[in-house]
């Protein structure tokens, strides 16, 4: 089964997260339905409490407390995609674990010229951003 991992949730207004997933891809999910299914989720109306969300260890959901969390799974598959400038964008640490190669792969990929500083990647202090059409083009699609 292919999970969309989460690297990062942010709690916006009217009871809707923002959600990047480490391919790359940017999510809008709202959780006002969830509040009509299960009354759990009403807790959620408690905004310092639906502030607090993070993503779990891992990536494979997101949680506010004990009993309240949601899988990367429901997030991806009921998220609306939104474009944001940061599209297509991904770390070297998530591009070599979705496509199963090393990171030292990756930055000698940039050093023989196979990815193009600059245009396909760009370092930033000491992290590597790779555009995701620069890995699909010289390494095909993602193993995981």
């Amino acid at each position: 089964m292919k999970f969309h991992k989460i690297k990062e949730v942010s709690a916006l207004v009217d009871l809707k997260l923002s959600v990047q997933f480490t391919n790359g891809t940017t999510k809008i999910y709202d959780v006002a339905p969830l509040m009509h299914r299960f009354s759990v989720f009403k807790l959620l109306e408690d905004e310092s409490l639906f502030r607090d969300v993070v993503v779990d260890q891992g990536g494979y959901g997101i949680i506010w407390n004990d009993d309240l969390d949601l899988s990367c799974d429901e997030l991806w598959e009921n998220g609306t995609e939104v474009a944001t400038p940061f599209d297509g964008l991904i770390s070297f640490s998530d591009a070599s674990e979705l496509w199963g190669l090393s990171e030292s792969t990756l930055r000698k990929a940039v050093a023989y010229g196979k990815i193009v500083p600059g245009v396909d990647a760009r370092k930033y202090g000491k992290q590597w951003i790779i555009n995701r059409e620069a890995m699909m083009r010289e390494y095909g699609n993602p193993v995981c």
